[in-house]
């Protein structure tokens, strides 16, 4: 029998409500996408670290953070509600290394293993935990994390409370509304008025854009959905030296990349794209450990402007867009069907940028031209399980650009998203050259 770390729990927050629109956001993509969406990390642990450490640090997030300890109460035909525990157990899994092993290749090994169990929404808690022991010392561990109870942001405020609480310091009682809190407001008259505010603002996007995104079938694959991966030194040296130039930041310079890019690979401007937001500049969200992230609607018609003209006008557009990101899920969704009945044809918005990394300082000058060699594209995954049409990600890597593009080839060909990313790597490093 497997060895494991019994961990007993017992906090306050709990309860039983309707999903936040974080949350709802979150359910519908994975519906459509049929994934629980697993978040993972592995992290090396002090030489000193023990079981009893590793079972404090998992007691006190799931006690402090309710949603960490958020199950799902399913129901046929209608949206599942959440459901917050107020005490419970669970199990840290210990696996032994073999002598001759390298623990961070068998930690990794343990997290795909996490990410691949299927995950039960209604019995299973949503942080899945594991220690590597290697020679009788624990040397890392695993955590999984279901993304309905947190996102990017919200990993690296928990990940700061935990570092603080380590310190021993003295913690201060959670600001952020809890997703039950967050649901109790939305349902509120004042929840009411910021969706509708919200939405106003899209639909007269929706009434004015073209319904296509993309161009269509010109080479369907089996499987259907294709994924890559474009790492590039010399597009994160680039992108911050136009920022500095601009006087913007870099994910306005990499989000106006992908839209030139994109309108080059499909022949399809203006570019219509939902950059997701995490709307923690919201006071009551502003240190949220939950899914507070939503989708902005932005129009970019970038395609044939100097691209330094362009990077200002995305960074208007963007924050107009970032303003309108808190909206009830569903309202928006019978928004779409009615203006698309009153168009007479299906709008499609189903094309996402999600630039998952923090703010940064400066890290200097570098030399973008000789990094251009280290450049690598490599398609990663091919599936028939359904995704969004286009899917761009930048990943939390302070030290490189590194874009995770999935695309579903019944509209946008392979060809054309290898070139929307080595086209935003291009289109950067022209402007310094």
């Amino acid at each position: 029998m497997a060895e494991s770390i019994v961990v007993h729990f017992q906090g306050g927050g709990s309860g039983t409500a309707p999903l936040s629109w974080g949350q709802r956001e979150l359910w519908g993509g994975m519906v459509r996408q049929q994934t629980w969406m697993p978040m993972g990390i592995v992290l090396p642990l002090p030489a000193d670290r023990t079981p009893g450490d590793i079972a404090a640090e998992l007691r006190f997030i799931l006690e402090r953070f309710p949603s960490m300890r958020t199950r799902l109460r399913l129901r046929d035909g209608r949206p599942p509600l959440q459901v917050v525990a107020a005490a419970g157990t669970v199990e840290i899994e210990v696996v032994d290394a073999a002598d001759g092993d390298d623990p961070r290749a068998v930690a990794e090994q343990v997290s795909r293993r996490l990410h691949d169990t299927p995950f039960d929404f209604e019995r299973d808690w949503p942080v899945r935990t594991a220690v590597i022991r290697h020679r009788g010392a624990l040397t890392h561990q695993v955590t999984v994390v279901c993304h309905l109870v947190n996102d990017g942001f919200g990993g690296l405020i928990l990940a700061g409370e935990v570092a603080r609480w380590h310190r021993g310091e003295t913690l201060d009682e959670p600001s952020a509304m809890s997703p039950l809190e967050q649901a109790e407001w939305q349902r509120s008259d004042a929840g009411r008025r910021q969706s509708a505010a919200a939405l106003r603002h899209w639909e007269k996007i929706l009434r004015t854009i073209d319904p296509k995104r993309f161009p269509g079938p010109l080479d369907a694959r089996t499987p259907r959905h294709w994924q890559a991966r474009f790492t590039s030194r010399a597009l994160h040296i680039a992108a911050q030296e136009v920022a500095r130039r601009t006087g913007t930041d870099r994910t306005t310079v990499l989000l106006t990349a992908f839209a030139v890019a994109l309108a080059r690979a499909t022949g399809v401007h203006p570019v219509v794209v939902r950059v997701v937001v995490s709307n923690r500049f919201r006071r009551a969200l502003a240190e949220s450990v939950s899914p507070v992230s939503q989708p902005a609607l932005c129009v970019l018609d970038v395609a044939d402007r100097p691209f330094a003209e362009a990077v200002q006008q995305t960074g208007q557009r963007a924050l107009a867009a970032y303003k309108h990101a808190y909206f009830d899920p569903d309202d928006l969704d019978a928004l779409i069907a009615r203006v698309s009945a009153e168009r007479g044809q299906d709008i499609d918005i189903a094309c996402y940028f999600n630039d998952r990394r923090v703010p940064a300082p400066d890290a200097g000058a570098g030399n973008f031209q000789a990094a251009l060699s280290e450049t690598t594209f490599r398609w990663i995954a091919r599936q028939d399980r359904s995704n969004e049409r286009l899917f761009l990600t930048i990943s939390a890597d302070p030290d490189t650009v590194d874009l995770d593009i999935c695309g579903d080839t019944e509209h946008i060909a392979p060809a054309a998203l290898e070139a929307c990313v080595r086209g935003m790597e291009a289109v950067v490093v022209a402007e310094l050259s």
